[in-house]
């Protein structure tokens, strides 16, 4: 590997999250390489190299990765067999001489938590802590705000098994400013967990509420208990390890599981995370 090809990698950039952790990279000032699995899609970034490389390739991986001393490794698609593409991919980084890991996990990652995701994203934590030599840094983000209003259905209604459970939903800008400071230096967070979190602690209900005001249109929620949700969108076409993934999320906020709301973007970056409301208002702008 040439000796000017940058020692920071970020992958997932074709994405929301990877691609705005880039650009804020590229702004900084700071050199890296770009990871996807289509490189065409890549942002077009100044003097930034990219590389094809899949979660699910080893050998493709660890050429791109030959020569990064940090990795920001955004957790894959969800898919049965996720953890198996993570570690297959860690394995490449090792492999590679990859000296530490900031990884993008789930509030809660834990192997009995309720949200079956985190689960992954606990055993994907698990094997990364474990490999010798590899420093970490584990990025724990809560339900993106961006995502909520897609939980709407075309009814205006908002179903699942949430209860007045509270959650505290955060921006996906946030997660990446977050991200970047991280970067620009990494090893000030060696072995560290940050909870990422927006401001506000919200039911389901709140969410509706603050939805119908932002949008103009009549939002309402509706409980659903768990043998509804799960039948509701496995009817939808969803398969079953995918219809439990959704339905265990509106559980895991029902059992508190995502909530409080942190303080760590705050104290990582002097600045507060945006309010959900006010999300929704300048997405409009």
């Amino acid at each position: 590997m040439a000796d000017n090809v940058p020692a920071l990698a970020v992958t997932g950039a074709t994405g929301a999250l990877g691609g705005a952790v880039a650009r804020l990279l590229a702004e900084a000032g700071v050199r890296q390489r770009l990871l996807a699995r289509h490189t065409a899609r890549l942002p077009e970034l100044a003097d930034t190299p990219v590389f094809a490389a899949s979660y699910l390739d080893g050998r493709q991986a660890a050429s791109a990765l030959r020569g990064v001393q940090t990795l920001f490794m955004v957790s894959a698609d969800e898919s049965p067999h996720r953890v198996e593409d993570h570690c297959t991919f860690v394995d490449a980084a090792v492999g590679a001489g990859v000296q530490h890991i900031v990884y993008t996990s789930f509030m809660g990652a834990a192997p009995d938590a309720v949200f079956t995701l985190a689960r992954d994203h606990a055993a994907t934590e698990e094997y990364i802590a474990s490999r010798e030599g590899l420093a970490h840094t584990f990025l724990r983000n809560c339900l993106y705000q961006d995502v909520l209003p897609t939980f709407v259905q075309p009814d205006g209604v908002i179903r699942g098994p949430a209860g007045e459970g509270r959650f505290a939903p955060v921006a996906r800008t946030d997660i990446a400013r977050t991200a970047a400071k991280i970067l620009l230096a990494p090893e000030q967070h060696s072995g560290r967990a940050y909870t990422l979190t927006g401001p506000a602690e919200l039911t389901m209900d709140e969410v509706a509420g603050i939805l119908t005001r932002a949008t103009g249109r009549r939002v309402l929620y509706q409980v659903e208990t768990y043998e509804e949700a799960m039948a509701s969108r496995i009817k939808a076409g969803a398969a079953r390890w995918q219809a439990e993934a959704w339905t265990s999320s509106y559980q895991a906020i029902a059992a508190g599981q995502l909530a409080p709301a942190s303080t760590d973007i705050e104290q990582l970056t002097g600045v507060p995370p945006l309010g959900f409301e006010d999300y929704l208002l300048r997405a409009r702008k």
